[in-house]
């Protein structure tokens, strides 16, 4: 009975499945295993059927057929959209007629998925159009469509960083930086590391005659003048994009959004003695139009200063600077009229731009140097702040990148102490909301570098007779860390500013500190000999030293350096000829991330650059004695590396040192008032039969009272040095004069404040 009525079941099945199809029989099957199992042994499973819970599929079965086909088809378009948008991450073209087929093509081989898709692609019939029968044409469109859509996604994946087949949403490599070498051989690009290969894009120009070359700010342009004519091309590309007729331009310059070439050549006057033709001018990249052409004599601050944004453009023209506007050079917008202008700066980064001014001083007024934000330039009280200051025949005024404080480095031509060949250094901090300050450096002598860190919050000095000393400071210019001393005149920070570099070039030796800035460690101390050029790479990884001519005109070459002491390339010119210039291609802030710090020296193919240590010489009646070591100076050692005290303090700021000198010297006072207090009518005595010429010790207890009496004592005692040389016949001037007529009046001063009147 049972193999019967499975028998016939099976038999129901089949014919069911012929004519109502699959789904119809798992309903069916469903519904009457269920009945069956719940039939009792030996009775009939139709006489007594027992009502049963639907299944699912039943449920769905009552749904019309358009509700059900309108589900149906909303979830296979979903599907196939999800599945056209993991068609650009992969290599390997998947059909999309299975979402299954999709999911699972992840986990195959690609030979396999090859094979695969070769036997799926039905064989075309021979003489039969690719759009004839069974909805040929409607695939052959939905093909097009899905390779337009697929090309369409790896374009947007570029324009993101990615690579076309890449296979991941991983960013592209950053570009190599380029370096451009001009000299005697040529001008050509060498492609930076790591391959260190003459670049195939950019031809080298063979000419003996380039003059000049110039990047633009993001790396994109370059132009040089090979003594015929003025070229600019695209450095990806190596396509030429304009080309003047300048073969005596000498200085070149793009602006910072590459819509301006600036030229200069040098100017010269007419036979005449009229004025002679304009030699700056102003070239659209973009059409080739000249702009405009202005008159500029000297080389020194030749091209026009922009803002980032290229919405602002100065000019020092006659002790004024003149502004325009959206490089409009026919219209002056604005100017800041000053009695003889010398110098000004344009602030960097976004709006509002402001200026700053420097006005040499004259007839004894102080020189001074202004900020002021475009276009207030209304008068003094318009001034964002002001510095005045004496001694100084000229300054350096170098902004931070975050446009909130400018360094002015005032320097005189001849010190008048004689102490320096070199002049005279003082350096002054001004802030954009008025602060400002005079930089205490804690040794005498010259500046010979100072430099912001690109963070903005603090700066490095190298000052101070040789052996120099350099130190960090923050923005109250206190000082954050001492390097201690050695033989260096230049600082330089890496792009990102975390790592600083400390060299000694010129008439030194080339000896360089790599410093960790983050932790104040010392990474390496490689050594850079007849080095003349120093620059960053833009990656912040590497560095270029050059001797270049005619600084030098032997040994002349470059080498490519880490900054963990590693040469990764050397170049060295030929005896014949000569190399004039060495620059990095430059890239906007963000192209290269900021790496962790390596102290373990890079593996390198070429030889350690270490040189030999030079033995000093000694005469032959020395030879074959012990040598005796001698320093003219000695080394004060970096912060972190001096020995600690017990105490183990922190060096003091200005302010706590000022306010401990006060109380000592208060302190001292209080205890001489004790010690002297039972000898007062001694010194009121003494006092009597002393002279008036000769000033008395005498403390009062209140230390501004000595300070005075101190000052009148040292005037008192300049007087009688000024009457020593009248008696002497020496013509004094007319303010020596007034000061000698004085002395009655510092006299009855002086005896008042011992008085204690």
């Amino acid at each position: 009975m049972q193999h019967s009525t499975a028998q016939h079941h099976t038999q129901h099945c089949q014919h069911h499945t012929a004519q109502h199809g699959t789904e119809s029989l798992i309903i069916t099957h469903g519904t009457r295993s269920h009945s069956t199992a719940s039939a009792p042994r030996g009775t009939s499973t139709r006489a007594a059927p027992i009502p049963v819970r639907p299944a699912p599929t039943a449920v769905l079965a009552t749904f019309p057929r358009c509700v059900m086909f309108l589900l149906c088809f909303s979830f296979a378009i979903r599907m196939r959209c999800f599945a056209t948008m993991l068609l650009p991450f992969r290599s390997v073209p998947v059909p999309l007629r299975s979402v299954r087929r999709v999911s699972t093509a992840r986990r195959r081989p690609p030979e396999v998925l090859a094979r695969g898709a070769a036997r799926r692609q039905p064989a075309a019939p021979a003489g039969t159009a690719s759009g004839a029968g069974g909805g040929s044409g409607l695939s052959a469109s939905r093909d097009r469509r899905r390779l337009s859509h697929r090309a369409t996604c790896r374009s947007r994946g570029r324009a993101r960083g990615r690579s076309p087949g890449s296979g991941t949403a991983a960013n592209m490599a950053p570009p190599a930086p380029l370096l451009a070498v001009r000299g005697s051989e040529g001008l050509y690009m060498l492609n930076g590391p790591p391959s260190f290969t003459e670049s195939t894009v950019f031809q080298r120009d063979f000419g003996k005659n380039c003059k000049a070359v110039a990047f633009s700010k993001d790396g994109s342009l370059f132009a040089w003048c090979n003594g015929e004519k003025v070229n600019i091309v695209n450095v990806t590309s190596a396509g030429l994009l304009r080309s003047f007729d300048l073969p005596k331009a000498v200085c070149l310059e793009f602006s910072p959004k590459n819509n301006i070439l600036a030229t200069w050549q040098a100017y010269s006057a007419a036979k005449d003695g009229t004025a002679g033709a304009p030699n700056l001018q102003l070239h659209d990249v973009k059409t080739g139009k000249c702009l405009k052409s202005f008159i500029q004599k000297k080389m020194q601050n030749w091209c026009p200063c922009w803002a980032d944004d290229e919405s602002i453009c100065a000019r020092n023209v006659n002790n004024e600077v003149h502004f325009f506007e959206n490089n409009n050079f026919n219209v002056i917008a604005n100017k800041l009229h000053l009695q003889k202008v010398n110098d000004f700066v344009l602030s960097p980064g976004e709006q509002p731009t402001k200026v700053a001014v420097y006005v040499p001083g004259s007839k004894g007024a102080p020189s001074f140097v202004r900020l002021y934000q475009y276009p207030n330039f209304g008068g003094p009280q318009s001034a964002l702040a002001n510095k005045s200051f004496f001694k100084a025949d000229k300054v350096t005024m170098l902004w931070n990148k975050k446009a909130t404080a400018v360094l002015v480095i005032a320097s005189t031509d001849v010190d008048k102490t004689g102490a320096s060949y070199y002049g005279e250094q003082t350096l002054h901090y001004i802030a954009t909301n008025g602060e400002s300050a005079i930089v205490q450096l804690p040794k005498n002598g010259p500046i010979y570098d100072v430099v912001w860190n690109p963070n903005s919050v603090e700066f490095c000095a190298v000052y101070g007779f040789m052996p120099a000393k350099a130190t960090v400071f923050n923005l109250k210019c206190d000082p954050v860390f001492d390097f201690g001393t050695g033989p260096r005149n230049a600082a330089y920070y890496s792009p990102h500013g975390h790592i600083l570099v400390l060299a000694g070039f010129g008439n030194l030796r080339g000896q360089m500190e790599v410093w960790d800035i983050k932790n104040y460690k010392l990474i390496s101390k490689p050594v850079a000999s007849d080095s003349t050029y120093f620059a960053w790479c833009p990656d912040g990884e590497h560095i270029v030293t050059a001797t270049c001519a005619p600084r030098l005109r032997v040994s002349n070459g470059y080498k490519i350096w880490h900054y963990t002491g590693s040469v990764l390339h050397n170049y060295e010119v030929p005896s014949n000829e000569e190399m004039w210039q060495v620059s990095w291609q430059p890239f906007l802030d963000g192209v290269f991330p900021v790496k962790a710090v390596k102290y373990q020296a890079v593996p390198s193919e070429l030889p350690s650059a270490e040189p030999k240590p030079a033995q000093a010489y000694r005469p032959p009646a020395l030879r074959n004695k012990p040598v005796t070591s001698s320093k003219l100076h000695e080394d004060e050692p970096p912060q972190n590396m001096k020995p600690q005290s017990g105490s183990g303090e922190k060096p003091m700021s200005k302010t706590a040192l000022k306010n401990q000198k006060k109380h000592e010297a208060k302190k001292a006072a209080k205890q001489e008032a004790k010690a002297d207090c039972g000898q007062e009518s001694t010194q009121s005595s003494a006092s009597q039969n002393t002279p008036r010429s000769a000033v008395p010790v005498v403390t009062s207890g209140d230390p501004e009272t000595d300070k005075k009496i101190k000052n009148l004592k040292k005037k008192l005692k300049a007087i009688e040095q000024l009457k020593e040389q009248a008696a002497a016949g020496k013509q004094l001037e007319k303010n020596q004069l007034e000061k000698i007529q004085k002395e009655s009046a510092l006299l009855q001063e002086l005896e008042d404040l011992e008085l204690g009147l």
